[in-house]
């Protein structure tokens, strides 16, 4: 890969012709339209989304004098250029120039740049960058764009895989999934976790349609111009999810929803019903897993171990132990109530209490409670034999 050192790009020159777009949270052109900004591979603008104290850092760096860091050009044809890396830095100097968020003061008066006293915007403008253009392969481009991405904000994987496939595919499905003004986000953020902006319902929408394989998937769609497969899939997903739970709680989001509805998604279920037995799971104090129960529920209510019922503290163990044991030699049997009613050589043993488990008499799943009352110590094999049955 060829690369060339200049000197002599200012502000201003990158900032002439920039456009921002505020729905899809990039900027796409500068330098008169010769440089894209944002190309397929480039993650969103993030800058802004801490509050912009990221981009407001770089404005003030201008001010200042200090440099901004090395940014780098891929040489597309001609006069044509994209960002390699740097996409940030220059959204940042744009969206201030073209007044999208204001810097504060030395009297913590916010300004923008269009109020700013003259010698201010100057400074700004006539800031030198330092650029490296960049010409090879499109392999030898996205290979150095995953190696000078280790630094600063890191790529996820998503970002990456969006670099490395990047082409038409890509393109639609940042405009649908990556877009934080999509109407559909406030809906999606009920069952996937995540920012538009770092490509996370992206990611989530093709995971799910691919089943775990999105390298696989995006190499394979690379270059297809529509994305209705993902889309109808995803939104069968996140329909299916939110009618058969009626009520949206917290623990939902960032479930593995994708695979939950290939397993359970041609059974019937009722809402009323299962809105019930929701409401009455995590009024259940013994549940120590709330995220267990949407597919507790799915299941048909069997798998009480994606609940984590609340187990029979050391306390309790003692004390159940103590009694049960005492009973036991008094009537020369053993202090496993089932071995005691057993035919083998066990029948007269007393176990230890560390050869022994703690089970519930009447089972939770069927209204028992974790109280000492409702507990009885079996030895390992007994209660491992109860469990499975």
């Amino acid at each position: 890969m060829k690369t060339t050192l200049k000197t002599s790009i200012t502000v201003k020159d990158i900032c002439e012709g920039f456009i921002y777009n505020e729905l899809e949270g990039k900027g796409l052109f500068g330098l008169s339209g010769k440089l894209t900004i944002q190309p397929e591979y480039q993650r969103n603008y993030i800058y802004a989304s801490d509050g912009g104290k990221k981009e407001v850092a770089v404005i003030e760096s201008m001010l200042k004098g200090y440099p901004i860091g090395l940014i780098y050009f891929n040489k597309v044809s001609g006069d044509r250029l994209e960002v390699l890396d740097g996409q940030q830095r220059i959204t940042s100097a744009g969206r201030f120039v073209t007044d999208k968020f204001a810097i504060k003061d030395e009297n913590k008066m916010e300004q923008y740049f269009a109020g700013m006293a003259k010698d201010k915007k100057e400074k700004i403008l006539e800031t030198k960058l330092l650029v490296y253009e960049c010409e090879g392969t499109e392999s030898e481009i996205k290979e150095w764009f995953k190696t000078i991405n280790i630094a600063g904000v890191p790529l996820n994987n998503q970002e990456l895989l969006n670099a490395v496939y990047s082409g038409p595919y890509v393109t639609l499905c940042k405009e649908e999934f990556s877009n934080s003004q999509n109407a559909n986000i406030q809906k999606w953020s009920a069952y996937v976790k995540g920012s538009a902006n770092r490509q996370e319902f992206m990611e989530c929408a093709l995971d799910w349609v691919s089943k775990g394989n999105i390298g696989d998937y995006m190499c394979s769609h690379r270059f297809e111009k529509n994305i209705n497969e993902l889309k109808n899939y995803f939104n069968s997903v996140i329909d299916w999810v939110s009618t058969v739970f009626a009520d949206v709680e917290n623990e939902m989001c960032g479930l593995e929803w994708g695979r939950l509805y290939e397993k359970y998604h041609k059974k019937a279920y009722d809402p009323g019903k299962v809105s019930a037995d929701l409401r009455k799971l995590y009024a259940d104090p013994y549940i120590q897993d709330h995220k267990g129960i949407f597919e507790y529920i799915l299941g048909g209510s069997v798998d009480t171990k994606l609940l984590e019922v609340r187990v029979f503290d050391e306390a309790t163990k003692k004390a159940v132990y103590a009694t049960q044991t005492a009973k036991a030699e008094k009537k020369n049997e053993s202090n496993c109530p089932h071995c005691a009613i057993g035919h083998d050589a066990n029948k007269s043993k007393v176990w230890k209490l560390n050869e022994m488990d703690a089970d519930h008499v009447a089972a939770w799943s069927k209204g028992g409670a974790t109280a000492a009352k409702n507990c009885q110590m079996l030895c390992k094999t007994h209660n491992r034999a109860k469990g499975n049955r």
